[in-house]
């Protein structure tokens, strides 16, 4: 009989539960992406600029870039208004091109006396410059007077004679632009900035159907007859100027009686024509 050994139960092993963290915990919480954000120097951080489209410019060619076509006379009109001589004798005018001053002021061949190159500003605007028209000077007038076929004679002009022609010719003007105030006053309201001188021409022999109609009843032609292009705040107008002989008026150098008026082109013309014939018939 032998003595048996007994072999011990196998140890029970008893698996624990691992404590878990509460829910609280980091290892419970969704990871977030870490945001880097660059330095405040960087160019994201700065303030840029609002950009502001420029407003569309119409193409150079349109009629608003060029300036309104006159006599090559009056773009240097000024010089001789302001300072005569130094504008007459000056290097400032001196043409470039040729080395020599402006023809149309430069004293004619065989010229018997001198002649003044100064000018006169007028009240007249000019359309498209914010300035206004420029008289001609004597030697300017004397100049124009050759280049129509007139020749001087020894009893003809003296150059006194020249200054008060110059004067006519100016208070001329003066007066034919009053009464052309006179009519766009009819229209004030539609051009509240006033009227402005565009252009004219002379057409002496070319007499008006009005001049016409006065010589068949026994008037004397006109010597001499304008046209001039009104701007209107935009609209041209046409205005016809008749020039009668008068009594000179030696302190004023009034001379001509002038017959203005608007030409029949338009409606309007032709209601003013009427309207103003009616006040006068009335008056």
């Amino acid at each position: 009989m032998g003595a048996s050994m007994s072999t011990p139960p196998a140890p029970t092993v008893r698996a624990e539960a691992m404590a878990s963290p509460p829910q609280g915990c980091p290892m419970h919480q969704e990871a977030q992406p870490i945001k880097v954000s660059p330095p405040p120097e960087c160019p994201m951080h700065q303030t840029q600029p609002v950009k502001v489209s420029p407003a569309v410019s119409p193409p150079p060619e349109c009629p608003m870039h060029r300036a309104e076509a006159g006599p090559a006379h009056q773009d240097r009109a000024y010089e001789f208004v302001e300072c005569p001589m130094k504008a007459a004798v000056g290097m400032n005018d001196i043409d470039p091109s040729n080395m020599m001053p402006p023809p149309n002021q430069m004293p004619a061949p065989d010229q018997p006396f001198d002649l003044s190159v100064s000018r006169e500003e007028s009240t007249i605007p000019r359309h498209g410059t914010g300035k206004h028209w420029v008289y001609p000077s004597e030697q300017m007038f004397w100049n124009a007077m050759l280049r129509k076929g007139w020749r001087w004679r020894d009893d003809d002009l003296g150059a006194k004679d020249m200054s008060n022609i110059i004067n006519i010719h100016n208070r001329n003007n003066e007066q034919a632009w009053k009464e052309i105030l006179k009519w766009e006053a009819l229209h004030a309201g539609e051009c509240p900035c006033g009227p402005a001188l565009k252009r004219f021409g002379g057409k002496a022999k070319e007499y008006s159907p009005r001049a016409r109609i006065r010589h068949w009843m026994g008037y004397e032609l006109p010597f001499d007859r304008h046209d001039w292009i009104v701007d209107r705040c935009g609209k041209e107008v046409r205005y016809v100027i008749d020039y009668y002989d008068g009594e000179i008026d030696k302190d004023t150098y009034q001379f001509s009686i002038l017959d203005v008026r608007p030409a029949f082109d338009s409606l309007d013309a032709v209601w003013d024509r009427m309207k103003v014939a009616w006040w006068r018939w009335t008056s």
